[in-house]
């Protein structure tokens, strides 16, 4: 059985290699990751979370510390004026980080009912405060200098995954391969000029290897010691062999120097202890990019390789007081957007300073559940299917292609269907049942040249119907 699996997805993804090899993506050689990478696209819908110290001022994750002109790195607050007191009160956030309601278990339980199916946490973000146990450094929250870690729960990486893969999560570790608190990254001895590293790793190589070595037993420390990890989530594209290139992305990163840290020995090491392991080293093409990651916005058309868009529930990744969140029509609506391309949808959740969510988050994730329950039939486990989007109304379809959804999306949360409902699936082949999820009505449709059209019954025509968000059809051929 293992054997003819192995076939079948070697033989799905094999059709979609020539366009892969055109945009630089490369199919893993590895069956097991293969088989991981299967797996993790039926589940469509997961939840990431950005959280650290910084939390306690509502600032921007990180990127604060970093010193570019850029709208997302203006440093706010009583130490804003002078850039190193504001880096020595940034990092003294540390001895005052202290998030005693912190419940994964909480967590759990709203994202697993919300429909949510894999979790990304950051074990490490750039500033370089780690969430987890590392014996590297002290800059971590299981330090003596962090209040927190005299609590039974200090070790947040762990008890995160422990808790979400009690609930059969897929568990994703975030990372970020710059960190600009290490020394061997940004040397104390220059002044950092950017994201990037502050000293030519060709001059000093000994310097660099001294980072490289950092970087590779902190990520051998969450491949041992933190159970099954079945996601890398590597952030900081440009920390990376030096790239020639006129593209965007390389411009945008800016950077001028090689800064390898060794990718196929990093990858040996982690699947050697996290075997099928998916390895996502974002924004760097190549056989540890397993997955793309389009940030806030979703593509117009599906791509030709896995992908999956990281996208905020605010409008900040991090916590911030106050922050505006998406409306539950929004995330629905963006949700099957997403599926209709063939994606998947990692929402992000900012836990607070006292170390839970906002309220507002709860809230959504209800909302997102009770419509889930209903039509996540069409979500899970689909693919895409063109013509992908007809107006208001997207597709989606069984992996075995014996049946395809139809979402309607409406302008706002009450989905108010007309008499006769014509969806246009493109297709000819003989249709046997067209059902509504959710109703109870028995539907009568006629068959088209291009489709089907529905006739809707009158109270399902109501605003009074309570079909929210979204309403799918379901068409059985």
């Amino acid at each position: 059985m293992r054997k003819l699996l192995t076939g079948m997805l070697l033989l799905s993804l094999f059709s979609a290699v020539k366009a892969q090899q055109n945009d630089g993506y490369i199919l893993p050689a590895d069956t097991a990751v293969l088989h991981k990478l299967n797996q993790w696209q039926d589940l469509k819908f997961g939840l990431f979370m950005h959280w650290g110290p910084y939390s306690e001022w509502g600032v921007v994750e990180s990127w604060s510390l970093c010193p570019e002109d850029e709208g997302w790195t203006q440093r706010r607050g009583p130490y804003s004026s002078d850039y190193n007191t504001y880096v020595k009160a940034y990092e003294n956030l540390q001895t005052t980080f202290n998030p005693t309601h912190f419940d994964p278990d909480k967590w759990v339980k709203a994202a697993k009912d919300a429909g949510m199916k894999y979790v990304v946490f950051t074990t490490k973000h750039h500033d370089g405060f780690c969430m987890f146990d590392t014996k590297q450094t002290d800059y971590k929250v299981t330090s003596p200098k962090t209040p927190f870690s005299a609590n039974a729960k200090s070790n947040v990486a762990n008890e995160i995954f422990s808790a979400f893969r009690k609930e059969n999560f897929m568990i994703g570790a975030y990372f970020s391969k710059p960190d600009w608190h290490s020394p061997d990254y940004w040397w104390p001895y220059f002044p950092p000029k950017d994201r990037n590293v502050n000293y030519d790793p060709a001059k000093h190589p000994e310097k660099w290897q001294h980072f490289k070595d950092y970087t590779y037993n902190q990520l051998q420390e969450l491949m041992t010691g933190y159970g099954k990890i079945d996601i890398l989530w590597m952030d900081g594209g440009w920390v990376r062999p030096l790239v020639k290139s006129d593209s965007v992305l390389a411009h945008e990163m800016g950077s001028k120097y090689n800064q390898d840290i060794d990718m196929p020995k990093i990858a040996q090491m982690a699947r050697a202890n996290q075997p099928g392991l998916i390895m996502v080293d974002r924004a760097v093409p190549g056989p540890y990019e397993n997955y793309t990651t389009p940030e806030q916005q979703v593509p117009a058309a599906p791509l030709s390789h896995p992908w999956e868009t990281c996208m905020t529930m605010g409008n900040s990744w991090s916590y911030v007081p106050g922050d505006h969140y998406k409306p539950s029509l929004q995330i629905v609506q963006l949700l099957v957007k997403i599926v209709s391309r063939g994606g998947n949808f990692l929402m992000n959740i900012g836990p607070g300073p006292d170390g839970d969510w906002d309220p507002e988050a709860y809230k959504r994730l209800a909302d997102i559940g009770r419509w889930m329950k209903i039509n996540g039939e069409g979500i899970y486990s689909s693919k895409a299917v063109a013509p992908y989007s007809v107006e208001n109304i997207f597709f989606t379809q069984t992996k075995e292609g014996n049946n395809e959804y139809a979402f309607v999306l409406p302008a706002g949360e009450d989905v108010i269907l007309p008499p006769v409902l014509s969806i246009k699936t493109g297709n000819a082949r003989k249709v046997k049942h067209v059902t509504l999820l959710g109703a109870k009505q028995k539907l009568k449709w006629t068959q088209t040249g291009d489709g089907v059209d529905v006739v809707i019954p009158k109270p399902l025509q109501a605003e009074s119907s309570g079909l929210q968000y979204a309403a799918a059809f379901k068409i059985e051929y």
